[in-house]
């Protein structure tokens, strides 16, 4: 086997195909752009947008989160659901004067959604509606960003571009790896995947991230929110969207909002699976059609079972390659001889190191050139290592997906936001020109 074949399922098919069609979306908004057709301002503006935010045990979060949004957008505009919180996430919400209400019991974050979106008629008063996770804040950019999109009838939602929240967080070094290798994951997909994926001439993305993503409202009532069984909202919603051809889906890598990522090992886990438990739930809900997203979805959740068998294999791969270079003797051991030949039959140590070790570095080189931030080098011998723990947790929680689930959240460890100085300053701009605005 070449090296060429093993760094091509290291990297992915999907990646390659959307990356070309993301260079040719590239050139044509450049050619576009430089046409110079006069553009007027947005149709929509943030007036028109409601902002709801679903909360379950946030009160570390939720305060600097809705000062941050209200920075962007008049406060009476923003909305809070507490999801049987148990501590003050409630009170401090209404606190920053900000409209709240509380389910009864903690029926899971779309459960949450739907409820909250009936209560406060956000339908029948708004254009628009944020989706905003409790520890998400927004970057000042987004809405000049993304709002213009829904200039485009077609276009019934937008996704937002994500980065992980790093300032003020006294990591250790497994939190640094994973925050790392998160930071990392964004940066490649959003860039190489779902750039392309949302082109308007063939848009087919998977998923509408639910961490600070928009609707237009007048489709939500079309969209099955919380359908039984599901752990997550946002693939579902997704698919709804092209199942019953609602309309198309756009991105904008300039509509940034900021998360906090699993800091510890547990977490970690326990976000991988439900991210991946959510996912093939959908996919049993939503059976195929013939489509260009059906289409893209199988391409996409084939090579995520075969890329996940190929990394769950591969410390098996090495073990056998080379332990008989390591210990010459071991070829005698019982099985280790057949084992052996059956894998250097296909691959050298050589040829698997250096594709699977080329192309992650090769990836991350580029990562830590776009983010202009070293640590990714720095970090970057851990990541492989990661990839066999993602394969493994995307195998396990495959079977799982065809069983019963209450789609109840708990979430992941939180720590007290520490803004920016330089985002502290935008917010604080971007305020006063709200509050001329509104007087």
């Amino acid at each position: 086997m070449p090296w060429w074949s093993v760094a091509i399922i290291v990297f992915g098919v999907n990646f390659a195909l959307w990356a070309s069609i993301g260079l040719a979306r590239l050139l044509e908004e450049t050619w576009t752009k430089r046409r110079g057709s006069a553009r007027t301002g947005p149709s929509m503006t943030v007036r028109d947008v409601a902002v709801l935010i679903p909360a379950h045990n946030e009160e570390l979060v939720i305060e600097a989160s809705i000062a941050a949004i209200a920075a962007l957008v008049p406060r009476r505009n923003i909305h809070v659901v507490s999801d049987g919180s148990t501590d003050r996430t409630a009170e401090l919400a209404r606190r920053a004067g900000v409209h709240v209400i509380e389910t009864r019991t903690n029926v899971g974050k779309a459960g949450a959604l739907e409820e909250a979106i009936e209560r406060f008629g956000l339908v029948a008063r708004f254009g628009a509606v944020l989706l905003l996770d409790a520890d998400t804040t927004i970057e000042p950019g987004y809405f000049d960003a993304a709002l213009p999109h829904f200039d485009d009838p077609q276009v019934v939602a937008v996704a937002g571009a994500v980065r992980t929240h790093w300032h003020g967080r006294d990591l250790s070094l497994v939190g640094k790896v994973l925050v790392c290798h998160r930071e990392r994951i964004y940066a490649i997909s959003q860039r190489l995947l779902k750039f392309g994926q949302t082109w308007r001439f063939t848009n087919a993305t998977h998923i509408v991230p639910g961490f600070a993503s928009m609707y237009r409202t007048d489709v939500l009532p079309q969209i099955e929110m919380n359908p039984p069984g599901l752990v997550i909202e946002d693939f579902n919603m997704t698919f709804e969207i092209y199942q019953k051809r609602l309309g198309k889906v756009a991105f904008s890598l300039g509509a940034v909002a900021v998360t906090q990522d699993p800091d510890n090992l547990r977490d970690y886990v326990r976000q991988i699976k439900r991210w991946g438990l959510g996912l093939w739930q959908t996919v049993r809900r939503h059976p195929p059609r013939l489509s260009l997203f059906s289409a893209m979805l199988t391409v996409l959740l084939l090579e995520l079972l075969t890329s996940s068998m190929f990394f769950l294999l591969l410390p098996f791969l090495v073990v056998v390659l080379a332990l008989p270079v390591v210990y010459p003797d071991a070829l005698f051991w019982p099985g280790i001889a057949s084992a052996h030949d059956s894998v250097a039959a296909h691959m050298t140590l050589r040829v698997l190191l250096l594709a699977v070790t080329g192309a992650d570095l090769a990836l991350t080189c580029v990562v830590a050139l776009i983010e202009r931030r070293l640590r990714f080098l720095a970090l970057w011998i851990f990541f492989p290592f990661l990839r066999v723990l993602d394969a493994a947790i995307a195998l396990y929680v495959f079977p799982r997906a065809w069983m019963s689930s209450t789609g109840r959240w708990t979430s992941p460890a939180r720590r007290a936001v520490e803004m920016r100085p330089a985002l502290r300053d935008q917010m604080s701009m971007s305020s006063a020109v709200t509050a001329s605005s509104t007087d």
